[in-house]
């Protein structure tokens, strides 16, 4: 999103202004990124005026949901700059070790009495503000909702309150995508390619950011 795009900004606000309904979105930045390589962790590398998680926690904040973030000590100092304590979790070596989906039960956890979650990871700076909200509220007439972009299942992915008890059993990865399996789960469509683009590699990273240039531009 540029800028100075006030009418987006407008809407955006509307939106939020008519949304008494608040999931919580979920941040998972604990893993320890290994297919990027290099001695910087993918979520540190610059990105947008700021960084990779950076960039990812200002689209979060912009939205006017509540944020919650689930890290571990090395992206703390970052942390600590956009949001309260009280916002941020941080995991040791061992629990980090447990996997993303572990990382979202925390998250969620942490948040129990929450309308529902939005798991957004922390590798995905490009997506907007407009679209977190759309999925959120189209949370209030489905159990899950996922962003799609032409087609395609993207992030973030919500989960609505009813399904708190399961959500919080996960351990492993592939654990997520069980629970939307057994529910049904609605495709939110966005114009937002951000949605399908994660930061795995250091390709990755340079095709984000001459994305993100080519929309500024």
């Amino acid at each position: 999103m540029r800028a100075g795009n006030k009418p987006c900004v407008q809407q955006r606000r509307g939106l939020t202004t008519r949304m008494r309904f608040r999931p919580v979105i979920v941040v998972p930045a604990a893993g320890p990124g290994s297919r990027f390589g290099g001695p910087l962790h993918k979520l540190l590398q610059p990105f947008g005026g700021s960084t990779v998680l950076g960039a990812t926690l200002r689209h979060a904040i912009a939205s006017q949901l509540p944020v919650v973030l689930v890290t571990t000590a090395q992206c703390l100092p970052l942390a600590r700059g956009m949001l309260a304590l009280r916002d941020i979790v941080v995991l040791d070596e061992a629990e980090a070790a447990r996997g993303v989906g572990a990382s979202i039960a925390v998250g969620i956890a942490e948040r129990s009495g929450a309308a529902g979650w939005l798991v957004l990871p922390g590798d995905m700076p490009l997506v907007q503000p407009d679209t977190l909200l759309a999925v959120a509220a189209a949370l209030q007439q489905h159990p899950i909702v996922y962003a799609q972009h032409r087609g395609r299942q993207g992030h973030p992915v919500a989960f609505a309150a009813e399904l708190y008890s399961e959500l919080i059993q996960m351990k492993s990865d592939d654990c997520a995508r069980r629970v939307m399996l057994r529910y049904p789960a609605h495709g939110e469509d966005t114009d937002d390619s951000g949605v399908l683009l994660d930061v795995d590699t250091t390709g990755d990273l340079e095709a984000m950011r001459t994305a993100a240039e080519r929309a500024a531009g």
